[in-house]
């Protein structure tokens, strides 16, 4: 066995035996499915406190048009508004009080909401939408044509613009933006996280080996090169394993909710697929759903996973090897954890400006910073898994991969001179013109 496999071997057994390990990797999928459900459940709540808004309004025009609901409670009043701004008991009493001076169909600024504190935007929009619409059929009531709100109301249309798109001879795939973005942004943010979690696990790794003096013992045995490489391909094969366990383990969970779900399923849902199953009629079946789940499902087939799912290996792997080699330079070239953080700073700059590059790219995919952020190589794993739902074309792509791996390659050779000088050097502070000179031995 290669030594570098040795490295390997070492560095992903005593990582993947460690207890802080495993019970990372079981126990975060089930607090990921907890935190969503408690979110869940405690955005169900309703607050039982029916908030008091004072309503003034010197024009008469709108008296008693804000109706009050389990929530929100109107009371108008004929007070000055001063009578409230002089007196702070009154304030507090109540949660905000509503101004009217003026005609908003002819002044639209005639309204202000005042409040001891800021109001919530629901309460805005409440207000401002019951406004709007009565101010909406005051001004078609004053063109005096009959059944003209009638007539508004049909004219309105929510187009639902569907994309087709045409495969080789002519055939019709149907496709959704928004299913590309999500797609794209999901698996941009995985290669991020990825790429800052264990990429910062190389480094740390390297230091703690370099201020307990073991790797005197190891570079003994093993050259500076083959100790860097089996450390950032060990440490990335401990990554990919605790990343296939969380995918195993989220759809297990999800199975396991499903059945609990399909428990609880009324007796009226189940006579009506019994009904269609006695008609020939399969309830899985696409035609049976809501036109939202049928869209979406034809959408998903129109979707090549296959190459996403092959280029994003390439990009994630790529991504990592280009900055875990540079994370293990800086590893080397310090004594200490403290002292990483003014180096680590300029490799974490490219991947906190990927991942903004990418949110903008997810909009034009096809733009200019979405082109040359999917070139340069410490932005091009992240901005081009965006980039590739949208059907990058393949001398992009090709060309994208070519400048990754040959990027990679470059900042290898380069870490393994820094590695090479820095791995033994002690009680000595490290400048980059130091690191510069490395380079040059």
């Amino acid at each position: 066995m290669s030594k570098i496999n040795l490295i390997i071997k070492r560095e992903y057994t005593t990582r993947v035996m460690k207890k802080s390990f495993i019970l990372l990797t079981f126990l975060t999928p089930l607090l990921l499915v907890g935190m969503i459900g408690l979110i869940v459940w405690m955005g169900g709540i309703k607050d039982d406190n029916i908030k008091k808004i004072i309503v003034i309004d010197q024009t008469n025009l709108y008296k008693d048009l804000l109706k009050s609901n389990e929530s929100y409670s109107f009371e108008y009043v004929d007070k000055q508004i001063d009578t409230y701004k002089n007196n702070p008991d009154q304030i507090k009493e109540i949660t905000a009080l509503l101004y009217i001076n003026g005609d908003l169909s002819k002044n639209p600024e005639a309204a202000v909401l005042y409040s001891e504190k800021q109001v919530n935007m629901e309460l805005k929009s409440y207000i401002s939408g019951q406004l709007n619409k009565y101010i909406e059929e005051q001004k078609l009531a004053a063109y005096n044509i009959p059944d003209l709100k009638q007539m508004v109301e049909k004219s309105r249309t929510d187009i639902d613009l569907k994309t087709i798109k045409w495969g080789e001879g002519g055939k019709e795939k149907e496709g959704s933006a928004e299913l590309a973005m999500i797609i794209g942004m999901i698996t941009a943010f995985i290669i991020y996280m990825f790429i800052v979690i264990y990429g910062a696990q190389v480094m740390s790794g390297v230091v703690q080996e370099k201020t307990n003096r073991i790797v005197e013992v190891i570079i003994s045995s093993v050259k500076p090169f083959e100790l860097m490489m089996g450390k950032i391909i060990g440490i990335a094969l401990v990554g990919l394993t605790q990343f296939f366990m969380w995918v195993v383990l989220t759809v297990v969970i999800s199975m396991v909710a499903g059945s609990v779900i399909g428990k609880n399923i009324d007796a009226d849902t189940l006579q009506q697929v019994s009904q269609m199953q006695q008609m020939g009629m399969q309830p899985t079946s696409t035609q049976n759903l809501p036109p939202e789940l049928q869209n979406l499902f034809s959408a998903l087939t129109g979707m090549d996973f296959v190459k996403i799912g092959g280029l994003f290996i390439l990009y994630f792997l790529g991504g990592y090897l280009l900055y875990a080699s540079l994370f293990a330079a800086v590893g080397s070239a310090v004594d200490n954890e403290t002292d990483t953080q003014q180096f680590s700073m300029p490799i974490m700059l490219p991947i906190i400006f990927a991942i903004y590059a990418g949110i903008f790219s997810a909009e034009n995919p096809d733009g200019p910073l979405a082109f040359w952020c999917s070139m340069i190589p410490f932005t091009s794993p992240i901005v081009m898994m965006v980039r590739l739902p949208f059907d990058v074309p393949a001398w992009q792509i090709i060309l994208s991969l070519s400048i990754l791996i040959l990027s990679f390659l470059g900042t290898t050779w380069v870490a393994a001179k820094i590695y090479r000088t820095g791995i033994l050097m002690y009680g000595k502070k490290i400048t980059w013109g130091e690191m510069w000179k490395w380079l040059k031995y």
